[in-house]
């Protein structure tokens, strides 16, 4: 059964930085549409990005982070991530990447929430100051 982990959650200041890691142990990885998603507490779970693992089909970003995220994958350790960049207190939230094997690269995209059948445990991340 396929496996997701994030790492890298954490706290930090507002304006600050984090990289968010997601590691999956098999096949929900490659030839897949991948997005991170957030819920922040009595908020239902948005989508915030996605991209195909293939390479080719669009990358996504919800307008709230659109600028400041960046999503991106290594292949070869199956592994997604997304960079976080000047963090306001509103991204406090736990967050959670997902896997979609059935939407096309070309279709890829977070809206499509009940595509993505995996999904990790999540990490938290609180933004303060």
């Amino acid at each position: 059964q396929g496996r997701l982990e994030e790492s890298g959650g954490g706290s930090v200041q507002p304006g600050g930085s984090l990289r968010l890691s997601c590691k999956s142990s098999d096949y929900t990885y490659q030839y897949a549409c991948m997005g991170w998603f957030r819920q922040a507490p009595g908020k239902e779970r948005e989508g915030i990005a996605s991209m195909s693992t293939t390479g080719r089909g669009p990358i996504s970003y919800s307008d709230s982070v659109k600028g400041r995220f960046t999503i991106s994958g290594d292949n070869a350790k199956n592994t997604l991530y997304l960079q976080m960049n000047n963090l306001k207190i509103e991204d406090t939230a736990m967050y959670y990447c997902a896997s979609n094997m059935r939407t096309p690269a070309s279709d890829c995209s977070f809206v499509d929430q009940e595509e993505f059948r995996w999904w990790g445990q999540g990490t938290q991340v609180t933004v303060s100051s």
